[in-house]
């Protein structure tokens, strides 16, 4: 019971049959008002629950509307039999209001129904968010971020980690997404840029002595928006430590993840160790490096036994196949919209084999298989009656991630996905660089600080496009939740490491000097990662859209429509931090 004050003695959702015959007082926002003829009924609610007021003056309504904010005084007692609410905690006592006042008027329409609001366009409630926020289910979403945060935070302090703020103001970085930039007052023509993530600081902290760092870091990115991402911020679990290899990290990982899911969940999670993938066998098995291991669907690589096909689609191409059970017996229907769906991603076509009861094959594939051909699929795939295998061939890039898509389309449209499950697993040794796809330039695939496999002697004498590197991400349920590496503390690993990605020694002095000099005193090993805490409340509240879990999310487009940002300044502020505006 919160202490006694003018407004409540009680929240609405604390009531109950202990309090019958006492006197209470309640405050909150008037969800319905019913007039049952004489005798008048409020549902009040506040962030706790919600209770049903009876008035039996009309004259107590005078000034009250819903959305409302009041406050009331009354009697408790026991409801009629016929009129007890099971939906709710307070839904067999309800309030003899003897005192009723307006504590905040509504005064303009409400531009939605707040206990529909999930369904009114997203700008209108984006625009109202504070509106919105009073829906329950928004509102529980972002309790459950709080208690979800307070669990991880606790949790890493059990785990012996310190708790340590990094800058917000802080210098522009070269690398990952575009900066946000912070123009100086006090330095013309210098600029402070918002982190992306405090990748360096966490790096230098465990040059500066400390063993176990954390941190519910926010970061700035300014990219575009998806499902699964908030344009401009979001916040991450961010730890790193000293002296520790990458199955120390994972051990954390698993420990802290497993925990917060089966804390917040009734669904089945994944019990440590989690699966440990490579790149390449994601990419090839799952044809995507963030595979949905409820999907019991696989990719098998085919390419060989097409070198020389007399198909010329397949010939000399990558061929990748994907079995599915039990799918013969689909209507015609179901193939076409299938090659409706490849050909709307790219693809050329999408051939198929379906398997009868004497194990025959039927379909637009089969005039181009000889029967050794047959068999081996048969063998290969795994194929029995009922099945259907489909092809997928491109160049190797293409085919896995056409693949990729296939394999979630097929799951998604035959339900096949486990229910009730979070799936989660490490994707390991991902190739240190990769060419970039429109300039043709290497550059880093993931983390630019990362350790490479084999140090400063692979980087040597290997082709950059081969030399792995000890970086790993942790997937659940199709979505990236983190990335992580083995950081690279050797300087002049480092120096190698950036002048195969075109840095020369000069340049990587001069935009990460901290870290540059830094690894010149005595640098321990260290590693870490950084499990994105919007994407994991998403996937606890089985929302789609990421911005259901942030209380005061941005606009796909990267607006703030509630407060107008980004917006207009001043011609003052504009000279004061001397920018000119072209």
């Amino acid at each position: 019971m919160l202490s006694v004050n003018k407004y409540r003695s009680h929240t609405c959702g604390e009531l109950s049959e202990k309090e019958i015959g006492k006197m209470a007082r309640v405050a909150g926002w008037v969800d319905t008002i019913r007039d049952h003829g004489g005798v008048l009924f409020i549902d009040i609610r506040d962030q706790y629950g919600t209770v049903q007021l009876v008035l039996k003056d009309d004259t107590m309504l005078d000034g009250i509307s819903k959305e409302c904010v009041i406050s009331a005084y009354g009697k408790v007692v026991l409801r009629d039999e016929e009129t007890i609410n099971p939906k709710i905690s307070t839904g067999t006592i309800e309030i003899r209001v003897e005192e009723i006042a307006v504590l905040g008027k509504v005064t303009s329409p409400l531009p939605f129904e707040v206990s529909s609001s999930p369904q009114t366009k997203e700008e209108v409630r984006l625009k109202y968010r504070y509106l919105d926020l009073r829906n329950k289910k928004v509102h529980d979403n972002i309790v459950k971020r709080s208690q979800i945060i307070r669990f991880l935070r606790n949790k890493m302090a059990d785990l012996g980690f310190l708790e340590i703020q990094t800058p917000i103001l802080t210098a522009s970085s070269p690398e990952g997404a575009r900066d946000y930039l912070i123009p100086s007052r006090k330095h013309q023509g210098k600029f402070y840029a918002l982190p992306q993530a405090p990748q360096q600081f966490k790096q230098l902290l465990m040059v500066g002595g400390f063993d176990r760092y954390f941190q519910i870091a926010p970061c700035f990115r300014d990219e575009d928006a998806r499902a699964d991402r908030s344009p401009g911020e979001f916040y991450q679990l961010d730890f790193e430590m000293a002296f520790a290899t990458q199955e120390d990290v994972f051990q954390v990982a698993e420990q802290v993840l497993s925990e917060t899911f089966k804390k917040f969940s009734d669904r089945t999670v994944s019990e440590a160790p989690f699966p440990r993938i490579t790149y390449e066998e994601a990419m090839e098995k799952y044809g995507t490096d963030k595979p949905d291991l409820r999907n019991p669907l696989t990719i098998i690589d085919i390419s060989d036994m097409f070198v020389e096909s007399d198909f010329a689609p397949f010939r000399k191409k990558t061929v990748r196949a994907i079995n599915v059970p039990d799918c013969a017996c689909q209507p015609k229907s179901f193939f076409e919209s299938m090659f409706d769906y490849a050909t709307a991603i790219g693809m050329k076509g999408l051939g198929y084999i379906k398997v009868d009861e004497q194990m025959k094959y039927n379909g637009p594939i089969d005039k181009f298989l000889t029967p050794e051909d047959r068999i081996e699929l048969a063998r290969r795939a795994g194929l029995k009656p009922g099945c259907v295998l489909y092809f997928i061939a491109d160049n190797k890039t293409q085919a896995a991630k056409f693949a990729g898509h296939i394999r979630t389309e097929l799951a998604r449209r035959l339900d096949l996905l486990e229910k009730d499950a979070y799936r989660m697993c490490f994707i390991v040794d991902f190739p240190m660089y990769e060419i970039e796809e429109n300039s043709g330039e290497l550059i880093f695939t993931h983390n630019p600080f990362s350790m490479p496999q084999g140090g400063l002697e692979a980087l040597s004498g290997k082709d950059p496009l081969e030399v792995l590197a000890y970086q790993y991400d942790i997937v659940c349920n199709g979505v990236e939740l983190s990335s992580g590496a083995v950081r690279n503390h050797d300087l002049e690993t480092m120096i190698k490491a950036f002048e195969i990605a075109g840095y020369t020694q000069e340049e990587l002095k001069n935009k990460f000097g901290a870290l540059y000099q830094a690894f010149q005193f005595g640098a321990p090993p260290h590693a870490g990662m950084a499990p994105g805490i919007d994407r994991m409340v998403m996937l606890l509240t089985d929302e789609e859209n990421i911005r259901e879990v942030i209380a005061f999310p941005m606009n796909s487009n990267a607006q703030d429509v509630m407060m107008n940002a980004p917006c207009p300044v001043s011609e003052q502020q504009l000279r004061e931090d001397h920018i000119k505006l072209r």
